[in-house]
């Protein structure tokens, strides 16, 4: 295999793969690789959190694309870890002692799970979810009918929850937010999740923040003020930070942790982009630089990245959003995502609903439940920059 490419891909997630796919069809006729270090082409990590990890779907059905796709495509694979991002020479080192030059390469490394900062939350009874070897890992570690403990109530810790009560398992979900997403999406939003979770016979505690987890005998015990919750696994589900840090030792000042791009995709360094969830872009449409953990938004920044490397014009211009499937519930969210000052709550008779969001005059966001007319006409709004009223 050469050690000089056109395009190198520095991350096999789905910002990687778009990057590359964009690079071919935006005229990009020179060699392609894709570096991963999951060693595995790249696949779809939504069904993880849901249809996988609930047995309705299987691992067969997570490539994003069949292994004739690569050959067809004149894009190569390539199993590793990058540990040195050497822009000026423009090459990478991976960590084997591998050198690979590059024309032009784009930074696509994803983000990783945080833990809570508190004890015990590093012991082997404590896991995370964001890849497939995880989701093993997790399968392998508890059976069902013994009790989990979901530690946070974001996507998905709510996802993760449901799926696991699904399977079978006793599952607590703890969390310091009053509702689950009360912060994100509002109060209403928060509580109608709450009852969905409820109504699936998850335990809930919410309102209270971990203080540590014990261990002992084979089981933990998440403690949360006077709260004392005993399980055989724990996920934490807190949160991720953008892996970075290949960018910022190569001498790109961050932004939050993430790496800053133009609408473009183009970092402030010759012959670098970056997309997906290693950066923060400016939206031309908003005006201003988003940050967006959205597998959506990977997949459209990643296309951008590929057709700016082929010499396209492209810009990010999207408005972010993505699905959520909660047990048996979809809801659909659509924003800019950096906040919102007036939320309107809107219940239909069929028992969905829809949640606009408006800040700065403007409506800034939209939630749907089973109002897919909603849901489109709002993000459509939003992109417009249509007054709030």
């Amino acid at each position: 295999m050469s050690d000089a490419f056109a395009l190198l891909v520095v991350g096999g997630g789905p910002a990687g793969l778009a990057a590359a796919r964009g690079y071919r069809a935006g005229g990009g006729a020179g060699p392609v690789a894709i570096i991963t270090d999951e060693h595995r082409p790249p696949y779809r990590r939504p069904p993880l959190t849901k249809e996988l990890l609930r047995g309705e779907s299987d691992e067969s059905q997570l490539p994003l694309e069949d292994d004739d796709w690569y050959e067809r495509s004149a894009v190569s694979l390539v199993s590793g870890r990058v540990v040195a991002l050497e822009a000026r020479d423009r090459a990478v080192a991976l960590s084997g002692g591998r050198h690979i030059a590059y024309g032009q390469c784009v930074l696509t490394a994803g983000a990783e799970p945080t833990r809570l900062p508190v004890p015990g939350s590093d012991h082997p009874r404590v896991r995370v979810v964001r890849t497939l070897d995880h989701m093993r890992e997790l399968h392998r570690s508890v059976t069902p009918g013994e009790p989990v403990a979901v530690i946070g109530s974001g996507f998905i810790g709510c996802e993760i929850s449901s799926s696991l009560r699904m399977r079978g398992h006793p599952v607590a979900l703890v969390s310091d937010e009053a509702a689950p997403n009360a912060r994100r999406l509002g109060a209403e939003a928060g509580a109608a999740i709450r009852d969905w979770l409820a109504h699936d016979d998850v335990d809930l505690h919410l309102g209270a923040a971990v203080e540590r987890i014990n261990h002992a005998g084979g089981v933990a015990t998440v403690c949360t003020g006077e709260a004392r919750i005993p399980c055989r696994l724990v996920v934490m589900a807190t949160g991720v930070r953008p892996r970075s840090e290949l960018a910022a030792a190569a001498g790109i000042e961050l932004a939050d942790g993430a790496v800053p791009v133009t609408s473009a995709m183009r970092t402030g360094l010759d012959g670098l982009l970056a997309a997906g969830d290693v950066c923060r872009a400016d939206n031309a449409a908003a005006g201003r630089p988003l940050r967006v953990e959205h597998w959506g938004d990977a997949l459209n920044q990643g296309e951008i990245a590929g057709r700016t490397a082929a010499g396209e014009e492209a810009q990010w211009d999207s408005v972010p959003g993505f699905w959520s499937t909660i047990g048996r519930r979809t809801l659909k969210y659509a924003a800019w995502g950096d906040g919102y000052e007036h939320e309107r709550f809107e219940r239909h008779r069929d028992g969905g609903f829809t949640v606009w969001y408006g800040g700065g005059g403007r409506l800034v966001g939209v939630l749907t439940h089973q109002a897919d007319d909603d849901y489109e006409r709002g993000r459509d709004l939003i992109g417009k920059g249509a007054t709030w009223n």
